[in-house]
């Protein structure tokens, strides 16, 4: 399946959770979507449970099943504890990176100024949103992106929570150390996605 260009209110409503941090803008979020309403809703199986835990983070993270297929490829096939592999792939993405930094609103806003080069890692541009960060790695935004309104606005929110394995510092910031399952707040059944791809 390809791009999902569809209305992201209607995922988060789906899973339940708001999926792109719409905040105070996201509706009905206990309301699944569809003509029939929450009576439609049934008890989910095990299986279901799983596809949707599955399915909440990889759009989430705004991945193609073959690209959240191909994390959980490389985290299973690593030595030690496969959840916390998983989520070091996933939170070293770059554009996740970028939003948790507190650059963009969104990891699709977040997204979009990687492709549009905004970002400049270790001095140099780099426009790939999967392009993976590595611990020393500098992250800061180009002048032209300091320059939009909305951008200089969310660097200066001084209440905004930045995670312990990144530190910033006006439009500039570094990974300190890898992340880690712990260092995520969202709610999330591990063991759910798991089971899942090892059916």
């Amino acid at each position: 399946m390809g791009k999902y260009n569809g209305p992201k209110d209607r995922l988060s409503r789906r899973e339940g959770f708001d999926l792109f941090g719409k905040g105070g803008k996201l509706t009905r979020i206990n309301v699944p979507p569809g003509v029939h309403g929450p009576k439609g809703a049934r008890r989910p199986s095990q299986y279901g449970r799983q596809l949707r835990e599955k399915q909440k983070v990889k759009r989430m993270y705004g991945l193609t099943e073959k690209q959240f297929a191909g994390y959980i490829k490389k985290a299973l096939a690593t030595k030690g504890n496969t959840v916390n592999k998983l989520f070091e792939l996933l939170e070293s993405r770059l554009d996740n990176t970028v939003y948790r930094l507190g650059f963009a609103a969104t990891r699709p806003q977040a997204r979009q100024m990687v492709g549009h080069r905004h970002i400049m890692v270790n001095g140099k541009r780099v426009n790939i949103p999967s392009f993976s960060v590595k611990s020393g790695d500098a992250i800061a935004l180009s002048n032209k992106a300091m320059a939009i309104p909305k951008v200089s606005g969310l660097i200066k929110d001084k209440d905004f929570s930045i995670p312990s394995w990144l530190k910033r510092k006006g439009g500039a910031g570094k990974v300190s150390r890898r992340p880690m399952r712990e260092d995520l707040a969202e709610p999330i059944n591990d063991q759910d996605i798991i089971e899942y791809y090892s059916r």
